[in-house]
């Protein structure tokens, strides 16, 4: 990791919405207690960006483009943490992780793209453990509240059984704002990439493809509607599981096997019981809400009025053969794509810097990376619960 640089953080894409909430969090938070910086490719836009959002004048402001391989290392090479909003990374975010791999630099992003952190991995985890470079994918609702929903699950279980439960269902019960636009833009990336290069199918559809090569027992079957039985409810297929799942799955290889060799997973929608549970989730299974007119487009966004009024809550509940049961809820007081978005990426940014002098270089996942350190962050900071039912 560099030492005496001039920036701990500095937010990437900073004069885009979501990296402009990130600046406007950073700034409303901790001011210039922590020395941060905001970057993109217009000084302008991002000197605008700072007074609309009432940044201290004396905020840093770094030019870098992702075109221009030579500035965003010299970029890296003056901060200890990169923050990088800059979507899809397929297509702009390469070239930042190879920098801070080989510089040293900790980097953490929004990702929600499994093929492109396969590669990342193959291409940069050694450098980056050379480096110690800690490189942390997806750190914001994909996939912060279910990669540390399990986590903080099984941590339960290990205190109250003295084992793992092998069984987590992960489901939604609640979730009110609007997915982002980055979030559209990084799937129609994938689906182009996928369409020039057809044997990424199988990274996308293997839920161990981020498992360093593990490959556990079959997992549940997560792409119709049925009956959920243990909670009484109907379910539907939760579009950001494919991810998630992944990432789950990774942290538990990183992990070395904690939540256990033939742990199962899956994530899904809770849409009520009876009839109008069922139909409920026939509509959720039938529409895709990342397509249509509505979706907002890469760097714009819902109002600051439709972000506080959005919030979500997961239920995680855990079982085994045994008849054990456990249940955890993580919860977010604004809307996922955006508000809440925003605080866990810069909270996950200090975590890495502050609290993790002792975890070593490489790619991760947030769990493995903080675990509870990053739980406590965002309990005390973020507007998140994390709880025991």
């Amino acid at each position: 990791m560099p030492t005496q640089v001039p920036f701990d953080v500095v937010i990437y894409g900073a004069s885009g919405f979501t990296g402009r909430l990130v600046a406007e969090y950073m700034s409303q938070q901790y001011d210039r207690s922590v020395n941060w910086a905001m970057a993109g490719r217009s000084a302008t836009k991002l000197a605008a960006v700072r007074d609309e959002i009432g940044a201290a004048k004396d905020t840093p402001l770094v030019v870098a483009d992702a075109s221009d391989p030579a500035s965003l290392r010299a970029m890296v090479a003056n901060a200890r943490c990169i923050i990088t909003t800059v979507g899809p990374y397929q297509l702009y975010g390469s070239d930042l992780v190879a920098a801070c791999a080989e510089l040293g630099t900790d980097y953490v992003d929004l990702s929600g793209e499994p093929a492109w952190m396969h590669e990342m991995i193959t291409k940069h985890h050694d450098a980056a453990m050379k480096s110690g470079a800690r490189i942390v994918h997806s750190c914001g609702f994909d996939s912060i509240p279910f990669d540390l929903g399990v986590y903080f699950l099984e941590q339960a279980a290990l205190e109250k059984f003295g084992k793992p439960l092998p069984r987590v269902r992960g489901r939604v019960r609640s979730m009110n704002g609007e997915f982002s636009g980055g979030t559209a833009a990084s799937l129609t990336a994938t689906m182009t990439a996928l369409g020039e290069n057809p044997a990424l199918l199988a990274i996308l559809t293997n839920p161990f493809a981020l498992a360093n090569g593990f490959t556990g027992p079959q997992q549940p079957a997560d792409n119709k509607v049925y009956e959920d039985e243990l909670l009484g409810q109907w379910v539907a297929p939760f579009i950001m599981a494919a991810i998630n799942t992944k990432n789950v799955h990774r942290s538990n290889a990183l992990l070395g096997q904690r939540y256990g060799a033939d742990f199962q997973y899956d994530e899904m929608m809770l849409t009520g019981s009876g009839e109008q549970g069922k139909a409920i989730a026939d509509i959720v299974a039938s529409s895709n809400p990342l397509v249509g007119d509505d979706v907002p487009k890469p760097g714009e966004g819902p109002s600051k009025a439709s972000r506080e009024a959005g919030n979500y809550d997961v239920l995680f509940v855990g079982t085994n053969n045994n008849g054990d049961e456990l249940r955890a809820s993580v919860t977010g007081d604004l809307d996922p794509g955006y508000g809440s978005t925003s605080k866990m990426i810069a909270e996950s940014a200090l975590c890495l810097i502050h609290d993790c002098p002792e975890l070593k270089g490489g790619i991760y996942t947030p769990a493995p990376a903080m675990g509870e350190k990053l739980i406590t962050r965002l309990v005390a900071h973020a507007g998140m619960t994390f709880s025991l039912e």
